[in-house]
C-alpha cells in the first residue's frame, strides 16, 4: 500500500520510496526513510495536499507525492 491509501488516524512504517529523481531524494531528506513511522493526520477540502505526522513535525504532501511512498501498516488495520 502506499501513503495516499491510509485512512485518518491510521499509523504506518515506510518501506521505500520509488524512483530516483529529484523529488525521490527530497522525499527522504524530509524524513521519510525505511522504517520510520508515519500517521496519516488529515486531508485538504479537495483531497490535496494530505497532511502526515513523522518525526515529531507534521509534513504536507500532494497525492501523487504520496503514491511513490510505499508503506506496511502497524496498527492492524489493512
Amino acid at each position: 500500500m502506499t501513503l495516499n491509501e491510509l485512512r485518518i488516524g491510521q499509523r504506518a512504517s515506510i518501506l521505500d520510496v520509488s524512483g530516483d529523481d529529484g523529488i525521490a531524494v527530497r522525499l527522504m531528506e524530509m524524513g521519510l526513510t525505511d522504517g520510520e513511522e508515519i500517521t496519516l493526520i488529515g486531508f485538504a477540502p479537495l483531497g490535496d495536499p494530505i497532511e502526515f505526522l513523522i518525526r515529531g513535525y507534521r509534513l504536507s504532501l500532494r497525492s501523487a507525492e504520496a503514491k511513490r511512498v510505499t508503506v506496511t501498516a502497524i496498527d492492524g488495520t489493512a
